[in-house]
């Protein structure tokens, strides 16, 4: 095209050939570059709620701490409540770092490539810097605005400061990251398996695992390193100990394009636009985020879990409340919340006392007598602090009189915009009925289902009504009213922040094995990211992800997956919900 032996016609028009040619990939280009600063925008705003969700648990053990007294039976409980806030700004101290750095690595290809950095204005659509980094909240990135980045398309100085000359063996800044992203996962292991609670002492020195053939190879590899007979763990530790190290566990070495033994910091960042560069670290941002709230959930179930997270602890006898002169009895006995390996030590004025093999509770065993009659005892328990603490009980059972009991098989609370299953009884009538205060009631087969309205208690009151008509009531019960918890998203039958599978269609947005709640969640619609991704985010409606699926296949392995949805439940509330999978 414009040779010498072709006529000036001929070269002008070779010389707008070549032009049109060039504005069409410039064109195609600017979409790439568009769809990376909004791949970078969404995972900022998700590095937000990162951090704010680990800063609620944070503020849920402050909370706990201001409101336990001070005194000699909460001393230990004072004290664990310290030594956890102590092990979460650990968590924040090594959190910032991190973060930090990976911030500065920002500015640095930033100011190399020419923009303009040190202009701050929030939502201002010409500065880069909305929020600058803040030591007084090391663990918040810097908030950027990478649309009024200019030199979007330029690779050659991200590629010479964060990798270097080679990709297979980076001198850049990237290889100090790279062993600064290792030695956070280290330390932030240790500080989550390594701590002396109470008298015991638990430990784990954990090793690096950067070489693995896929999910399943380095789930088994973890999973041995942290099961070690090196290490000393507590039992409640075990899997968050494998799941945290997973989550920051990346492969060091992979082939990229028939390059053998490529580095991670290559294969990520060469040849990367400087949006798409810093789309990786912010995204290198969200794992550490996501560690770090993870850390902090897990060491905040130590205190508020089972560790008398109320102002009292309540004792709970429970037995037959009516039984035939002569018929034997049995009790069962425990505290409200108890734990299958601290069995409570149980008196009775009357009759024997038996522990069951699973634990967690006495059984009081005894003789009805012809009238009514009252079993009474103490019950008493050690807390995580090591502090016993005993409770008087008592129980009456009528003995061939009429008797009243009201029992919710699912939970202790009335959900708002679900039907809560009843069981009533009115033992010694022919009838039983139920009504409700701030609370329909309508029988549905052998139980009945109770709506409470908007306000936050209603009461249930069983009667017996005889063959002639007459109704006598028999027991009235307050019960809290609350709205219905927040489902869980799922990925196939993989949960939030577990491994998914890209053969996986189907999200579902229901409740985990810890809520025993029947209700229906649908997936109105929904929207997948995954960082790196060329494009705009696939989405679309119900729960079928079919439309992700080139996406999906295109991820390299190891990449975190993020699905936004909004979902809606049987009380009509339309929620937002989030989840990340590793794939």
């Amino acid at each position: 095209m414009a040779g010498g032996k072709e006529t000036p016609r001929q070269k002008m028009i070779g010389m707008m050939y070549l032009v049109l040619t060039a504005l069409l990939a410039l064109n195609v280009s600017k979409s790439i570059l568009d769809a990376f600063v909004a791949i970078e925008e969404n995972i900022q705003k998700a590095n937000i709620v990162q951090v704010d969700r680990g800063d609620g648990f944070i503020g849920d053990i402050k909370s706990e701490d201001a409101g336990t007294k001070n005194d000699a039976e909460n001393k230990a409980k004072k004290e664990k409540l310290k030594y956890v806030l102590s092990r979460m700004e650990e968590i924040d101290k090594i959190t910032g770092k991190m973060i930090e750095e990976i911030d500065a690595i920002k500015v640095n290809i930033l100011e190399k490539s020419g923009e303009d950095v040190s202009k701050v204005k929030d939502k201002d659509n010409e500065s880069i810097y909305w929020k600058k980094y803040d030591k007084a909240k090391p663990v918040l990135p810097a908030r950027m605005h990478l649309d009024a980045v200019q030199a979007k398309d330029q690779y050659d100085i991200p590629m010479h400061e964060i990798i270097g000359e080679e990709i297979t063996k980076p001198t850049g800044s990237g290889i100090k990251l790279w062993d600064n992203f290792n030695n956070y996962r280290t330390e932030l292991v240790k500080l989550m398996g390594s701590y002396k609670w109470g008298e015991k002492t638990f430990s784990i020195n954990p090793k690096a695992i950067n070489e693995f053939n896929d999910n399943k190879d380095l789930t088994e590899k973890v999973k041995k390193m942290v099961m070690s007979s090196s290490n000393k763990l507590n039992k409640e530790d075990e899997n968050a100990l494998q799941v945290l190290y997973i989550m920051l566990t990346k492969a060091e070495r992979a082939e990229v394009h028939d390059i053998k033994d490529v580095h991670w910091i290559g294969s990520t960042f060469d040849h990367a636009p400087l949006v798409a560069a810093l789309a990786s670290l912010s995204s290198l941002q969200q794992d550490v985020l996501s560690a770090r709230a993870y850390a902090l959930a897990h060491w905040k179930s130590k205190v508020s879990t089972g560790e008398y997270s109320f102002n009292k602890i309540v004792p709970l006898a429970y037995g037959p409340a009516v039984a035939n002169a002569n018929d034997d009895v049995e009790l069962k006995v425990m505290m409200a919340a108890f734990d299958s390996d601290n069995n409570p030590v149980v008196t009775s004025s009357q009759g024997s006392i038996e522990y069951p093999k699973e634990g967690g509770y006495g059984i009081v065993k005894v003789r009805a007598g012809g009238s009514t009659m009252t079993v009474s005892g103490t019950v008493s328990i050690k807390n995580k602090s090591g502090v016993i603490k005993k409770q008087d009980w008592k129980h009456e059972i009528t003995v061939m009189k009429p008797a009243g009991s009201i029992e919710l098989p699912e939970l202790n609370v009335l959900y708002r915009g679900y039907p809560n299953k009843v069981d009533p009884t009115a033992s010694g009538y022919p009838f039983t009925i139920l009504t409700g205060t701030n609370c329909s009631v309508s029988k549905s087969g052998d139980v009945y289902i109770a709506s409470p309205g908007a306000g936050r208690q209603a009461f249930l009151t069983v009667s017996g009504k005889t063959a002639d008509g007459k109704t006598v009531q028999l027991k009235k019960v307050e019960y809290r009213v609350s709205a219905l918890p927040d489902p869980e998203l799922y990925w196939g039958g993989v949960k939030n922040g577990g491994q998914g599978s890209k053969s996986q269609t189907q999200l579902f947005a229901k409740y985990p094995p810890e809520i025993p709640l029947n209700a229906s969640f649908n997936i109105i619609n929904w929207e997948c990211q995954v960082p790196g991704a060329q494009g705009r985010p696939p989405s679309g409606p119900g729960s079928n992800i079919s439309a992700a699926s080139n996406l999906l296949r295109a991820a390299p392995s190891g990449s975190l997956v993020s699905f936004i949805c909004t979902v809606v439940g049987p009380d009509g509330i339309q929620r937002k919900k989030a989840g990340a999978f590793k794939i």
